[in-house]
């Protein structure tokens, strides 16, 4: 198990650094002038070749990113253009809510869609099948940022049951649970969908086969049979799809946390992005990138850990 993460983790280095240059070369190719914003739009020419000889944007392009490297190998991102604080604190200061929104979203939508996906199975033909299926396909269809503005308008500004704007505080209070309801309820209702077909499409396969029919030969509950013997065998392609698609709810969180002004990474990566902080920006790409190949990861080591012919390899 250890080798097989430990292999998993040393292919990761390189995607990470491949995710650097790209984000580094995406920002070199904005037209806006890193200098001339900090500079302000009244400074002279003088001031703003003041500030690219500091910045080192005067430096040739292979060794700003040599540079650049060298600063993230000691945890340095570098310091806003805009607000002249370190990259780092910014993001300290907005993994955390980010963090509460993935959870909020994923402790809810997991149980549901491996649920329905399982009733959907076991009813397999039925009207029962037919509504989760149809339900699933409508939720996958249903872009993000669609379902947050019906939830804006519906539960939080015609009915005034939830607020709708920013974080109310930590998860354990009631400010913060009901202000992060809707952000939750919008990240984790597009998830439900894929999870439900794809835990359908694996009951399915297990609950034929001979071990599923030898434990209703032994007299076991339909209950037992289905929960211990089918589901457990056929969460192995689901925790991967949950992998995947918890690695894809980043991008979405950056919609939601946009939607709700939600003090998150992906709000702070669109903020840096329209206003060309750049260093902030690459800041953010790297935390973002980060966290969906330590997802991946987890996923690679779960899935060992499920089928040990994984580890075999």
């Amino acid at each position: 198990m250890a080798r097989h993460a430990l292999q998993r983790l040393l292919t990761a280095i390189p995607v990470l650094f491949g995710v650097v240059l790209v984000g580094f070369l995406l920002m070199q190719v904005v037209p806006t002038d890193p200098a001339t914003v900090r500079a302000g739009p009244t400074a002279t020419a003088d001031v703003i070749e003041a500030i690219r000889r500091d910045l080192g944007l005067d430096r040739p392009l292979y060794e700003q990113f040599a540079r650049y490297l060298a600063r993230l190998v000691q945890g340095d991102l570098g310091v806003s253009i805009i607000n002249n604080v370190p990259v780092a604190q910014e993001l300290g200061n907005t993994v955390g809510p980010t963090l509460e929104l993935m959870l909020a979203s994923l402790i809810w939508s997991i149980p549901i869609g491996i649920t329905l996906g399982t009733l959907g199975a076991y009813y397999r033909g039925r009207l029962v099948d037919r509504a989760i299926t149809a339900f699933a396909v409508a939720g996958g269809s249903v872009p993000v940022f669609f379902l947050g503005l019906l939830l804006i308008w519906y539960v939080g500004f015609k009915l005034q049951w939830l607020p709708f704007t920013g974080r109310g505080g930590p998860l354990w209070t009631w400010e913060g649970l009901t202000a992060i309801a809707l952000p939750a309820l919008t990240l984790g209702g597009v998830f439900i969908g894929p999870v439900a077909r794809m835990t359908r499409t694996a009951v399915l396969d297990v609950l034929s086969v001979e071990h599923v029919r030898t434990a209703r030969a032994k007299g076991l509950g339909e209950f037992a049979v289905v929960t211990r013997h089918a589901l457990r065998n056929a969460l192995i392609p689901v925790v991967t799809l949950i992998g995947l698609q918890i690695g894809f709810l980043l991008g979405g969180a950056v919609v939601t946390e946009t939607v709700f002004s939600w003090p998150g990474v992906g709000r702070l990566a669109v903020g840096a992005i329209l206003s060309s902080d750049f260093p902030m920006a690459q800041g953010t790409i790297i935390v973002l990138s980060l966290g969906f190949i330590v997802i991946n990861l987890v996923v690679d080591v779960l899935y060992a850990a499920l089928d040990p012919r994984v580890r075999a390899a």
